[in-house]
Protein backbone atom coordinates (compact mmCIF):
# COMPACT_ATOMS: atom_id res chain seq x y z
CA UNK A 1 0.00 0.00 0.00
CA UNK A 2 1.10 3.64 -1.05
CA UNK A 3 1.39 5.53 1.75
CA UNK A 4 1.12 9.61 1.08
CA UNK A 5 4.43 11.34 1.48
CA UNK A 6 4.87 14.92 3.68
CA UNK A 7 4.53 17.52 0.06
CA UNK A 8 1.46 15.44 -1.10
CA UNK A 9 -0.57 15.97 2.51
CA UNK A 10 -0.14 19.25 2.37
CA UNK A 11 -1.16 19.68 -1.68
CA UNK A 12 -4.22 17.46 -1.72
CA UNK A 13 -5.13 16.70 2.29
CA UNK A 14 -7.45 13.34 3.31
CA UNK A 15 -10.87 14.26 4.51
CA UNK A 16 -12.23 12.99 7.24
CA UNK A 17 -15.27 11.43 6.06
CA UNK A 18 -13.56 10.01 2.85
CA UNK A 19 -10.62 8.58 5.67
CA UNK A 20 -13.39 6.67 7.81
CA UNK A 21 -15.07 5.44 4.32
CA UNK A 22 -11.81 4.26 3.48
CA UNK A 23 -10.70 2.78 6.66
CA UNK A 24 -13.88 0.59 6.45
CA UNK A 25 -15.71 1.68 9.39
CA UNK A 26 -18.61 2.96 7.14
CA UNK A 27 -20.04 1.39 4.22
CA UNK A 28 -20.74 4.97 2.36
CA UNK A 29 -19.44 8.09 2.04
CA UNK A 30 -22.74 9.47 2.87
CA UNK A 31 -23.14 7.67 6.13
CA UNK A 32 -19.48 8.68 7.34
CA UNK A 33 -21.19 12.72 6.62
CA UNK A 34 -23.73 11.94 8.44
CA UNK A 35 -22.10 10.22 11.91
CA UNK A 36 -19.25 13.31 12.02
CA UNK A 37 -22.04 15.81 11.54
CA UNK A 38 -24.06 14.23 14.50
CA UNK A 39 -21.32 13.98 16.73
CA UNK A 40 -20.83 10.10 16.50
CA UNK A 41 -17.46 10.79 15.61
CA UNK A 42 -14.76 13.20 17.38
CA UNK A 43 -11.17 14.23 15.99
CA UNK A 44 -8.41 14.34 18.67
CA UNK A 45 -11.72 14.48 21.48
CA UNK A 46 -13.43 17.29 19.73
CA UNK A 47 -16.66 17.61 17.88
CA UNK A 48 -15.42 18.40 13.86
CA UNK A 49 -16.90 18.77 10.55
CA UNK A 50 -16.79 15.90 7.60
CA UNK A 51 -14.49 18.06 5.65
CA UNK A 52 -11.43 18.16 8.32
CA UNK A 53 -8.37 17.45 7.14
CA UNK A 54 -6.93 13.44 8.80
CA UNK A 55 -3.46 13.92 10.14
CA UNK A 56 -1.11 11.09 10.76
CA UNK A 57 -0.95 10.54 14.27
CA UNK A 58 -4.57 12.03 15.19
CA UNK A 59 -7.08 10.40 17.31
CA UNK A 60 -10.41 9.55 16.18
CA UNK A 61 -13.31 7.89 18.48
CA UNK A 62 -15.44 6.57 16.24
CA UNK A 63 -19.47 5.02 17.28
CA UNK A 64 -20.70 2.14 15.84
CA UNK A 65 -24.03 1.11 17.64
CA UNK A 66 -23.28 0.47 21.34
CA UNK A 67 -19.35 0.22 20.99
CA UNK A 68 -17.30 2.87 20.99
CA UNK A 69 -13.51 2.44 19.30
CA UNK A 70 -10.63 5.10 20.09
CA UNK A 71 -8.39 4.46 17.34
CA UNK A 72 -4.95 6.30 15.81
CA UNK A 73 -3.75 7.21 12.80
CA UNK A 74 -1.06 5.26 10.94
CA UNK A 75 -2.10 6.53 7.29
CA UNK A 76 -4.02 8.49 5.13
CA UNK A 77 -5.66 7.08 2.04
CA UNK A 78 -8.57 8.39 -0.54
CA UNK A 79 -9.55 4.83 -2.05
CA UNK A 80 -11.52 2.00 -0.54
CA UNK A 81 -9.31 -1.19 -0.89
CA UNK A 82 -9.42 -4.32 1.38
CA UNK A 83 -10.41 -4.82 4.75
CA UNK A 84 -6.66 -6.18 4.99
CA UNK A 85 -5.11 -2.80 3.85
CA UNK A 86 -8.16 -0.62 5.69
CA UNK A 87 -6.99 -2.08 8.61
CA UNK A 88 -3.12 -0.82 8.15
CA UNK A 89 -4.60 2.99 7.97
CA UNK A 90 -5.23 2.90 11.88
CA UNK A 91 -4.92 0.90 15.18
CA UNK A 92 -6.88 0.60 17.87
CA UNK A 93 -6.02 2.14 21.59
CA UNK A 94 -5.43 -1.02 24.25
CA UNK A 95 -7.75 1.23 26.62
CA UNK A 96 -10.42 1.10 24.15
CA UNK A 97 -10.14 -2.91 23.24
CA UNK A 98 -10.39 -3.39 27.17
CA UNK A 99 -13.02 -1.37 27.45
CA UNK A 100 -15.34 -2.92 24.45
CA UNK A 101 -14.66 -6.39 25.68
CA UNK A 102 -16.06 -5.61 29.19
CA UNK A 103 -19.09 -4.16 27.98
CA UNK A 104 -19.32 -7.08 25.79
CA UNK A 105 -19.06 -9.36 28.48
CA UNK A 106 -21.29 -7.12 30.56
CA UNK A 107 -24.24 -7.25 28.10
CA UNK A 108 -24.18 -10.68 27.79
CA UNK A 109 -24.18 -11.18 31.56
CA UNK A 110 -27.28 -8.93 31.36
CA UNK A 111 -28.97 -11.09 28.56
CA UNK A 112 -28.32 -13.83 30.44
CA UNK A 113 -30.07 -12.81 33.39
CA UNK A 114 -32.65 -11.23 32.06
CA UNK A 115 -34.21 -14.08 29.51
CA UNK A 116 -36.55 -13.05 26.97
CA UNK A 117 -39.94 -15.32 26.69
CA UNK A 118 -40.07 -17.38 24.45
CA UNK A 119 -43.36 -16.66 22.58
CA UNK A 120 -45.42 -13.71 21.88
CA UNK A 121 -48.01 -13.60 24.90
CA UNK A 122 -51.36 -14.04 23.59
CA UNK A 123 -54.52 -11.72 23.66
CA UNK A 124 -55.20 -12.57 27.15
CA UNK A 125 -52.01 -12.37 28.59
CA UNK A 126 -51.23 -9.02 26.35
CA UNK A 127 -54.18 -7.48 28.33
CA UNK A 128 -52.79 -8.63 32.03
CA UNK A 129 -49.75 -7.01 31.29
CA UNK A 130 -51.49 -3.50 29.97
CA UNK A 131 -53.75 -4.17 33.55
CA UNK A 132 -50.35 -4.35 35.55
CA UNK A 133 -48.57 -1.92 33.94
CA UNK A 134 -51.36 1.07 34.28
CA UNK A 135 -51.64 -0.28 38.11
CA UNK A 136 -47.90 1.09 38.76
CA UNK A 137 -48.81 4.65 36.75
Amino acid sequence: MKHKSSSEEIKNPTRLDKWLWAARFYKTRAIAKSMVETGKVKYNQQKSKPSRSVEIGAFITVQQGVEIKQIEVLALSETRRSATEAQQLYQETQESIKKRTEQALQRKLQYNNNPSPETKPDKKQRRQLIQVKQQKV
